[in-house]
Parts: C-alpha cells; structure tokens; sequence
C-alpha cells in the first residue's frame, strides 16, 4: 500500500471517528509493524528512526518525532523525526523548562494542545502545524524522553488517535529500553574482550594478546617487504629475589620491568606483552637483523639502570634481565611459533652465557 493510500484508508477511518472494528485492526497493524521494527538490530538511533517512519507511513501526521534525554533525565539532546513538513532546527541540549515537549517530560503525563496558537509553550517550528499531541516515553520507573507528534488539523488528535499514540509510546519505551541494554552489553563486552587481552599484575598485553598480535604483524609486515623483531626478555634470578625478599616486591619489579619494556615497544608503535612468569616479550615492527641489537641492549642497560634491589643476584645487587632476540626478513616463511623458538634458544643462549647479556 502506498503513502497516498494509507492516508486516504485512515482519513476515512476519522471520518468515522476511528472506531470499529476497521479502526481498532488499524491499530493492532501499526503496533505490530512497530514491534517488529523495535526487535531489530542494530544501534538506538536506527531503531528510533525506523519507528518514527513507519508511524509517518500509516498515519497522516505531519511531523512524528522522539526526543530523548540524557541519561541523567535533565536535558533532551536528541531527536529522530519524519513526516510531510520540516521544523525548525534545535539547539542541544534543550532544557526541560522550554516548550511543551519539557512540560510533558516534567509534568510525566501526556499533553494535548488542540490549538497551538493558544498554549503558551507550544515553540512554533512550521506554521502549518495546528494541533500537537506529546506523550511521556517510560519505562518502568525511568522517562527515556517524549514521543511527539504534530497534525495540520485541529481536530486530528481524538480519542482514539491519542490512544494510538499511548500505546505507541509504550513500544517506544521498551524499544529504549532493550537497545540501551544491548548497548550496554556491548560495552561491557568489549570491556571484557580488553581485560582478557591484559596481564593483571603488570597492565600490559597477556600472553593471548601477544599470540594474536604476533600472527597479525607477520601477516601484515611480510607482503609488505617489512622485517620485524621479536625479543624476549627474562628476569634473572628472580627465584632467588622472591625468596630473600618477598613477592610483593617481587610483583613491584615485574611491573617495574613492564614499563621499560611498554615504553620500547610504543617507541617502535610495537607490543609488549607478559610472556610468562618473569618472562617479557616485545615485538618491534620494521626493525631488521641491523637494529635488533642495539634494541635489545637499550632494553638490557635501561632495566638494569631502575636499580631495582635484587641482594639474591650474583652478578649485581640489583635486577637484571637476560634478553633472546629473533628476526624475521621479508622472505621469512616460518611461522610465528618458530620464531618464539628462535626467541626461546637466543634466550637460552644468553642465560647459559652468564646472564644480564644479550643474545640475537
């Protein structure tokens, strides 16, 4: 059915005072279709938007809009709207002590202005607008905002249209409602996608993140004719540290050593990551076989200078770490867990030659 037909089927519906069974099927209709639009996903403003245009397309209004307020319920900042005329632009926020939208949202209860030339608070935003009918989108105990609604007849807004519209409000406000949540949940999910990503003790990356980043910069860096480096770092004898002086102190080395090694990898627009235990990785993009080096030397030379006190080493009296280094070329085939051997042996190396000494 086209919009000029649907006008046509509910003006002859107000000719009859919108009552019988016609008008009330009329009504289960528009709720339905509005229902089915409210269950869909996606985001609140095209959730909203759909709403408003479908009560535009049944209905002869000549402005329907839903205006929402902050979250804390003081201000309207938004609003969706459709019809057959444009109003004036708004200037957000928009106070509820402004207009007959803030008297519906401070009053809590629908408004009727049968003559807008009349209502003191009625803001003229066409004049082709005559009557306006606002209800209060609630649900529960909270107001979500207004839902609002213009007609170029006086007489448009009779009982059982505002009963439409009362009715149409409260879809609105479970429509709110659930999108909010699976906002929210949105939110609250990708908040817990970053906490699975991040060490706890140290507030870097965690191990997964640095798997998945790892495979990622491979993928991205070897088409591209790009090199990378990764380092493992260990702290040495860190056992011994925890032992003679408690693993609080221990906890505050490891964050200690995170540091140094977060600020290298942002240096290199890199990652670091807590590999395991007292083990760190840092990846650096664009290094190659020339820089791994001095990279992991100034790693080496900077922890060592935090002379942080480690009595159990017996090499200093302060903690030091050991550092493997691997490069992976353009041409490199190897995937990245036979890189992290690479890595691991390197490691290996560096320990097995005396500790606090670097091994690429």
């Amino acid at each position: 059915m086209g919009r000029e037909d649907a006008m046509g089927e509910r003006d002859a519906g107000a000719g009859a005072g919108h009552a019988g069974t016609g008008g009330r099927a009329s009504l289960q209709r528009i709720l339905a279709r509005v229902s089915r639009e409210a269950l869909q996903d996606g985001a609140l403003d095209g959730v909203m938007q759909r709403i408003v245009d479908v009560v535009a397309a049944e209905l002869p209004v000549a402005v329907v809009s839903i205006i929402l307020l902050d979250e804390a319920g003081e201000a309207f900042v938004q609003e969706v709207s459709a019809g057959t005329i444009d109003l004036s632009p708004m200037t957000w926020p928009w106070p509820l002590s402004v207009g007959a939208a803030g008297r519906c949202a401070r009053l809590g209860e629908p408004q009727l202005i049968m003559d807008v030339d009349t209502d003191t608070d009625y803001l003229a935003g066409n004049h082709e607008v005559r009557s306006e009918y606002l209800v209060p989108i609630r649900h529960r105990m909270r107001l979500h905002g207004v839902l609002n609604v213009e007609s170029a007849d006086s007489a448009f807004f009779d009982d059982d249209m505002r009963e439409a519209f009362d009715a149409i409000a409260d879809q609105i406000a479970g429509a709110i409602h659930f999108a909010r949540i699976a906002a929210a949940l949105e939110v609250a999910n990708a908040r817990l996608q970053q906490m699975s990503m991040v060490d706890g003790l140290t507030g870097i990356a965690n191990r997964r993140a640095f798997d998945q980043a790892l495979d990622a910069m491979l993928r991205r860096l070897r088409p591209a004719g790009q090199s990378m480096v990764l380092l493992l770092a260990d702290a040495d004898y860190f056992k011994a540290l925890n032992d003679a002086l408690g693993h609080l102190h221990g906890d505050e080395c490891l964050r200690a050593i995170a540091g140094v090694c977060a600020a290298a990898a942002a240096d290199a627009n890199g990652l670091a990551a807590r590999f395991g235990g007292e083990e760190f990785a840092v990846l650096l993009p664009g290094h190659d076989a020339g820089q791994a080096w001095h990279a992991a030397e100034s790693l080496r030379t900077r922890i060592e200078a935090l002379a942080l006190p480690n009595p159990a080493s017996s090499l200093a009296q302060v903690v030091t770490v050991s550092v493997g280094g691997a490069v992976s070329g353009p041409d490199d085939t190897r995937e990245a867990k036979a890189l992290i051997d690479v890595a691991d042996r390197a490691l290996y190396v560096a320990k097995a030659s005396g500790r606090n000494r670097v091994q690429i």
